[in-house]
This record gives C-alpha cells, structure tokens and sequence, in this order.
C-alpha cells in the first residue's frame, strides 16, 4: 500500500470544451446558487458539503495526518486546518464562520480547547473521541464513473443542476504521495455572486467549487472552497489571518465593493502570503489584455480613446485602474447615481479615490449623452444598459465590452448587429468571452513557483500584454481578440510572465 503524505482538491469531471465550463462554471452555475438560496438543505445535493469534513489544530502536520487519516479509511473528503490562537473566542470565531463549507468539523486534535464551547453551528462538530466516526459525520461520498457531457439533457442550466447532483458538487479530495503543498484559499462571503447579488455564503459554494475546478484544471493549482458566514470585514480578515498557515495564498472571490478593498488591503498589510481578489484583478487583466487587441485593430491608440464605464464596483475600479496604468486619458466611471465625480454625494471612498483620474472636467450628464462619440464602452453593472442609439452615436468602430454576467448589459449578437465593431462579453457561447480563468489559474501558479509574497501593478500589466500576444497578428480578428477560456498556452505564459 502506498504511503500518502499529501492531499489535494481536484475535479470530479473534466472541463475540456466550453460547453464544459459552461456547465461546470459559468453561466451554468448560477443555477445551483438560486436553488440553494431559495432552499438552502439542497446544498448537499448541489455541492460536496456532505462529504468535507474540516480537520483543525494548532499544527497543520497534526491535520494533514488526520485528513489524510478520514480520507484513506473513511473516503471523506478531509481538509487540514492550522489556526494559530488557543483562546477559545478565536476557534468559536474560525469554526462558526467556516461552516457553510462543510458538513461536519473534526476538533478532537485540540479536545482540551473545545470541549466547554457551545458553538453556534448546524453540523456535528467532533470534540473528542467517537466510537463510529463514519456515523458520526454522516458523510457520503458521491463520484462519477465514464461519464460524459451527454447524458445531461435540458438547457445549460438544467444541465448543470443534473451534474452536481449527480456527482455531489464537482470536486474532492484526492490522496497524494507527494509532499504536501499547501491550496490557495479561495474566500468569499457570498456578497456579490455573479450577477445574483448577496445570496450569503452557502449559496457561493457552488462557484467556489467550480473555481477550484479551474484552478487544478487550469494551473495545476490546489485550491479550497472557504465561503464564509460573516460579513464583517473586520471577521473577514481576521478569520483569514487566524487560518493563514493552512493557505499557499489567498483568492478573495465575490465580495461587494467597498468591503472588498477594506478586506485586501488590510491582508495585504498583515498576512504572510499573497493575497489577490480576482474579481479585481483577474477582470482587470484579462479586460486589458482584450482592449489591447481591440485597440490595434480599431486602429486606434489608448492615450487618444475616451472610454465610458458602466459599473463602478470592484471590478470596474480595478480595471479603470489597470487601464489608465496603460495609458488611458479620457475615462468616465457611471454607477447607478449617474457619473462619478470628484466631491459627488453619493461617493464611496473608491470612488473618491478613482476620481481623481478619472472625469476630470466634473460633467454630470447621463451615460446616454456621454456616450455619444466614445471609442469604447466597458459595461460591469447590470443586464440592458445599453441600446441601438446609443451604439450608434459611438464614434468610428466602436469597442462594446458588455461584461455582466450571466446577462450582459446588451448582448453580443445585438451590439454587431447596432453597429458595433467589436463586441465582447462573459459568456462562453459567443465569440471573444473575456474570462478571468484566463487569468487566476497561471497567476497563482506564477506566484506560487516564484514564491511571490506580493502581487504589483507591474505584474499585472505584464501578465494583461502576455495574454494578448497569444493572439498572433496574422490571427487577430474582430471575432478573436484574445485566446480561448481553456487555450492550454495560457497558464504557462501567465505564470511564466508574473514575474
């Protein structure tokens, strides 16, 4: 029998087409999530919460050994925890705000802390020793044999309830000879899930494990689901900062603006390993790298263009930013109070930091009008925002990047046909889908090969015009501006381009 040191978090299926990750991830996913919302027991249908089991101490070899333990001889899917306080208020916090990832928590490492905390939790939390551990998680582990993506029937959302039903969610764990190496945490509160709005953590489980997926697929990068119940920046971080020896890195993933730079900026200042919210950053690169292309064919420069923003949460701030880093001069940020301003009432600390560089002559009218004569319109805020006239005041070859998901602010087909010269979304059945798993699974294996603590604007930017040198000048098309979502090149230029 081998002898297994490690563990990692891989794929119960294999994302290898778009229809795949359509399914898989998005759009398909958001299907889970409102299921889950609307009922929350069906998270054990939907996800592999019934099965994770969260091993906890003060040593993460003490939890690694034991996961690997309840994987072995039990089939649990055990995930090793190392958290770096005893104080009883501290676990309580940890364990109470890590629950809607798992179905059942094993503290018997640290019986003496525990045994006197009543823990506000809906699943068996083990404190001591049990004489049938298997009766006492209640776990059940679910996997699927020779299947195929064509067994599914119905429309993609269907489709993608009946594969994580079927499978129990879409990842486990898997048993390794290697050394361990530790996963990325990918952390969320549940406030910002795709386009469905604050659906609380348990109902972001069903990304977050798809994100995994893309991450192992992807980047040959382990990473864990870690959907949160508070919503407490402050919680956030500490939570994350009490956790942190059990983490390579750290994913920030679907947390409202403006708790979202609260909650990196102040990892970024106190935590060990890097941090990166890929909402943020991940678009913003990816959204780069697309206009750097877009531009070229347009035939048209990025210090001449204005450009017009729809959306002014955390996406759209961490693109602008990475956008003027290129070049950009003439940019006007829109949110649902109308455009953003330098001393406008309805700013938030973002936005009265962007607009310092941003709208600089202070104009106060509405998209529809500043619209007229813009060269590119980036959308990053909510389903029809955009219509026939407005398209067509554009100047000459307009750039539509309508980005909102799973319903994007006009679709794809509607802007070439209103006169748009290249028109790009999120979504995977139309061409130029502009990704962010184009980006986070070669970033995170970058950082993590060069064993980088910190992730710099400069490293974005390098990452944004690597991506978009993979379209070749001789390929390059207003149909294809950038590489597809599972272009096996990708990762590796990514990762090799971090530095």
């Amino acid at each position: 029998m081998p002898k297994y040191n490690g563990l990692k978090i891989v794929s119960k299926v294999d994302v290898d087409s778009k229809e795949a990750l359509s399914i898989v991830y998005t759009p398909g996913v958001a299907a889970s999530c409102i299921e889950i919302k609307n009922n929350p027991e069906t998270v054990y249908d939907y996800t592999n919460r019934e099965n994770s089991v969260a091993v906890i101490s003060f040593d993460y070899e003490s939890s690694l050994n034991r996961a690997i333990f309840l994987k072995s001889t039990l089939s649990i899917d055990a995930y090793p925890f190392e958290i770096s306080s005893k104080a009883s208020d501290k676990i309580k916090l940890v364990v109470e705000n890590i629950e809607p990832s798992f179905g059942a928590m094993d503290l018997s490492l640290i019986e003496e802390y525990v045994k006197n905390i009543d823990f506000n939790v809906q699943i068996p939390v083990l404190k001591g020793k049990t004489d049938n551990l298997k009766e006492f998680f209640l776990c059940v582990s679910k996997n699927l044999f020779m299947f195929s993506y064509d067994k599914l029937e119905g429309n993609n959302s269907e489709k993608s309830l009946q594969l994580r039903k079927m499978a129990g969610g879409v990842i486990e764990v898997e048993l390794t000879e290697e050394k361990q190496k530790k996963p990325v945490g990918i952390v969320s509160d549940g406030s910002a899930v795709l386009g469905l709005g604050d659906i609380k953590g348990l109902a972001g489980l069903p990304v977050m494990e798809g994100k995994a997926v893309l991450f192992q697929q992807l980047g040959e990068v382990s990473a864990m689901p870690l959907c949160l119940k508070t919503q407490n920046a402050d919680k956030i971080v500490e939570t994350v900062l009490l956790l942190q020896n059990s983490f390579s890195g750290i994913n920030l993933e679907d947390i409202k603006a403006p708790r979202c730079f609260e909650v990196e900026n102040k990892l970024i200042e106190k935590a060990d390993i890097p941090i990166f919210h890929d909402d943020q950053h991940g678009t913003a690169v990816v959204v780069a790298a697309a206009l750097l292309n877009a531009l070229v064919l347009a035939d048209k420069k990025i210090e001449d263009v204005k450009i017009i923003f729809s959306g002014a949460g955390a996406a759209a701030i961490a693109v602008c930013k990475l956008i003027l880093a290129l070049g950009a001069k003439n940019v006007v940020m829109f949110d649902i109070d109308g455009a953003i301003y330098k001393g406008r009432e309805q700013n938030n600390f973002a936005h009265d930091e962007i607009s310092n560089y941003t709208n600089l002559g202070c104009i106060k009218t509405p998209l529809k009008e500043q619209i007229k004569g813009a060269d590119v319109f980036i959308g990053l805020s909510a389903p029809d925002i955009l219509n026939e006239e407005m398209i067509k005041s554009m100047n000459k070859n307009p750039i539509i990047f309508a980005l909102a998901n799973p319903v994007p602010e006009i679709m794809p087909d509607k802007a070439k046909e209103f006169g748009a010269f290249i028109s790009a979304s999120g979504r995977s059945d139309f061409p130029n889908q502009i990704n962010n798993s184009l980006v986070f699974p070669g970033l995170f294996k970058g950082v993590l090969e060069h064993n980088i603590k910190k992730i710099t604007t400069q490293m974005k930017l390098n990452c944004a015009f690597a991506l978009a040198s993979l379209v070749k000048d001789d390929e390059l098309n207003p149909d294809y501006i950038l590489p597809d979502a599972l272009d096996i090149r990708v990762p590796n230029v990514i990762s090799e381009n971090v530095v």
